[in-house]
C-alpha cells in the first residue's frame, strides 16, 4: 500500500512539474494537455488571435494532431497594424487573404526555441522555414533571442518561447507576420 501512495504522490508531483514547466501566457496558465485553440482561448493577450483563428474557420485545424509551431502574435501586435486593418480581415468577403495571414504564421512541425536555435546556427545564422500557407520565413537568434522576419522584411520578436501543447508549441510573437 505505501508503495502506491508514494508512486501517486511521485506521478502527481511529476504531473505538477510538467504543467509548470509551461511559461504563463496572458495571466494564464498554459497547459501541455490541451491544444493550441484551447490554450490560446485562455489567453487575454490572444483574444485577436482567437477571433481571427474562427473568422478564418481554422479552429479544427489548429485542434487537429499537428504537430504545429504557432508563431503567436498578441493582441498588442494586431493593434500595431494599420487603423482598421483587424476589422477588414475579420469580414467574411476577406476570409481567403485572413487564411493566408494566419497560415504564414504556422508551421508543420514541433519546434521548441532550442530546435530553432540548433537549425539556425547549423544554417550559419539564419535558417528558413516554409509555413503551412506557403510563405517562407527566416528564423535567426540574437543571443538567446529568436526573431522571425516575413516575406516583406517585417521582424518579429520571440518575446514567450516554448508554451508546449498537446498537438505542437506556441512562440508568442510581437508582431503580425506578412505574406508577400
Amino acid at each position: 500500500m505505501r508503495k502506491i501512495i508514494l508512486g501517486l504522490a511521485a506521478a502527481t508531483f511529476m504531473s505538477a512539474a510538467a504543467f509548470a514547466a509551461n511559461p504563463m501566457v496572458g495571466g494564464s496558465e498554459m497547459f501541455p494537455t490541451k491544444n493550441i485553440v484551447e490554450n490560446a482561448m485562455n489567453s487575454k493577450d490572444h483574444t485577436t488571435l482567437v477571433a481571427a483563428v474562427a473568422a478564418a474557420g481554422l479552429v479544427d485545424t489548429l485542434k487537429g494532431a499537428g504537430p504545429f509551431t504557432v508563431f503567436a502574435p498578441t493582441n498588442e501586435a494586431f493593434a500595431a497594424l494599420p487603423a482598421g486593418t483587424v476589422d477588414t480581415l475579420l469580414k467574411p468577403e476577406n476570409k481567403d487573404k485572413l487564411v493566408k495571414i494566419l497560415t504564414c504564421h504556422v508551421v508543420g512541425a514541433k519546434a521548441m526555441a532550442a530546435d530553432v536555435m540548433a537549425m539556425v546556427k547549423a544554417d550559419g545564422g539564419m535558417h528558413k522555414v516554409k509555413t503551412v500557407g506557403g510563405c517562407e520565413l527566416t528564423l535567426k537568434v540574437d543571443g538567446d533571442k529568436v526573431t522571425v522576419t516575413d516575406e516583406t522584411g517585417g521582424v518579429a520578436n520571440v518575446t514567450i518561447a516554448d508554451v508546449a501543447q498537446s498537438n505542437g508549441v506556441i512562440h508568442v510573437i510581437d508582431k503580425v507576420l506578412l505574406p508577400k
